[in-house]
């Protein structure tokens, strides 16, 4: 049975379901801004705590001390004096804690019943008011076992995004690896400890979003009374995102691995850049989706990948364009030369109406699926309180890319997809030739 196409027709918000949750935002006299999305058609709660910290907040000297205090937080509070009180308590209320540590956030966010709302934010404020910071040499051993991970057998880093941003981002904590070095690790002490959290963590450098069906009155009474012993601390700004751009950068890691992995990342556009919306569009018509140019011509019609994405990484005042694949070692010219060409045709010519149609309606259909998940819902408008953003609903969210033209696509495209934004990496096995061939691809690009 065949399908007729979509009749094209000029895109609104109408296309979009009604957004069935109220967003309001606050603030407790220590300065802990709250926001919280009512959600009565839902049967499950989220509540995350935004801190803004990091490694771009970190010195090469202290590089690594946000995630390591991220683990050392989960041993335990005054109320909660043990790893296992701590997460038995939150597991009790049929939650699970969890904690991530980015480049320019980090994250504690518990999924609960909505009826544990209280308890679930009281036990977080204890954490966040009276951290144990027990059992530091435990912790140390886990998180070097964690860094392991990013090295071979010889001690070199082969993390390919930790080597891609080192060189996207030269000389500028943003190129930092959150984990940090080993040597940083083994030195940090508790008073180091210590001494971050009290700087980074507190009231006035947090953003507490809780989504569900729950009142806002309601959590900010609870909020008050979890958070309001917080000290107020200071709001942290980051060094900014350098203006600079490197030029072309080819970088190669050999290490024994069955297959290459190949990297391309090009420096971009801040979410509230006029042409963000635009950047967005570009790469859903690159990658999202198994008809989309990306996977079918690398993957079904080449056999080039089992698998290569196309994505964002947004960074508060920047964000990165990510292309990643693996591959084996002698399909690595053909893979790099077959992505390089794709996106050589999107910078070439104005995107069809068609395909700019459907990555438009898959954007609607994304943003309506995003209104059952409360975890999701806590990161659209905690993370845009975090960075001073607007909290924009989802119809305005549509309605920015439903405005994006073909042309304007292009343009972006060849704003962004240019040599002088890229910094391309592989890392595995291959010979001398080899890279010298990839990397003559790559500069004849543009």
């Amino acid at each position: 049975m065949q399908f007729k196409a979509h009749a094209r027709r000029e895109l609104s918000t109408t296309d979009l379901i009604p957004f069935p949750a109220t967003v309001a935002k606050g603030r407790l006299a220590s300065g802990l801004c709250v926001v919280t999305v009512e959600t009565p058609h839902l049967h499950a709660a989220a509540a995350g705590l935004y801190v803004r910290t990091g490694s771009r907040y970190e010195s090469a000297r202290t590089n690594g001390l946000s995630h390591f205090v991220e683990h050392m937080l989960f041993r335990g509070s005054a109320g909660f004096p043990t790893s296992f009180a701590l997460n038995r308590a939150i597991e009790e209320r049929c939650g699970m804690l969890c904690g991530e540590t980015g480049r320019d956030y980090s994250l504690y966010q518990v999924q609960f019943h909505p009826r544990e709302m209280g308890d679930v934010l009281r036990i977080l404020g204890d954490l966040f008011a009276s951290p144990r910071f027990s059992d530091i040499e435990l912790e140390r051993a886990i998180v070097l076992e964690e860094i392991l991970e990013d090295f071979d057998e010889s001690g070199q880093r082969v993390n390919i995004d930790d080597v891609g941003r080192s060189h996207a981002w030269p000389g500028h904590p943003l190129g930092f690896p959150i984990t940090g070095p080993e040597e940083n690790i083994r030195r940090f002490s508790r008073r180091d400890v210590f001494a971050h959290f009290r700087r980074f963590h507190g009231a006035r450098n947090l953003v507490l979003a809780v989504a569900g069906p729950i009142a806002h009155g309601k959590v900010m009474a609870a909020a008050a009374r979890a958070f309001g012993g917080l000290p107020a601390g200071r709001r942290q700004v980051p060094r900014p995102a350098p203006r600079s751009l490197p030029g072309l950068v080819f970088r190669s890691v050999r290490t024994d691995s069955a297959q290459v992995e190949v990297q391309f990342l090009f420096r971009a556009l801040p979410d509230n850049h006029p042409r963000y919306p635009a950047l967005v569009t570009l790469l859903r018509l690159l990658d999202d989706g198994m008809s989309t140019p990306l996977h079918y011509r690398v993957c079904d019609r080449k056999g080039l990948a089992y698998q290569v994405n196309a994505g964002l990484d947004p960074l508060g005042d920047t964000s990165l364009v990510e292309i990643s694949a693996a591959c084996g070692t002698g399909k690595l010219p053909e893979l790099v030369g077959e992505i390089l060409s794709i996106l050589s045709e999107l910078l070439g010519k104005p995107v069809s109406a068609d395909e700019l149609d459907k990555a438009k309606r898959r954007y609607a259909r994304d943003l309506e699926a995003g209104f059952d998940d409360v975890e999701g819902l806590c990161a659209w408008f905690g993370d845009s309180m975090l960075f001073g953003r607007p909290l924009r609903s989802p119809a305005e969210r549509y309605r920015r890319m439903a405005r994006v033209s073909a042309s304007q696509v292009q343009s972006v495209a060849r704003e962004i997809l240019c040599p002088e934004r890229l910094v391309a990496t592989i890392v595995g096995s291959f010979t001398p030739a080899l890279v010298r061939k990839t990397e003559a691809i790559f500069r004849a690009f543009g």
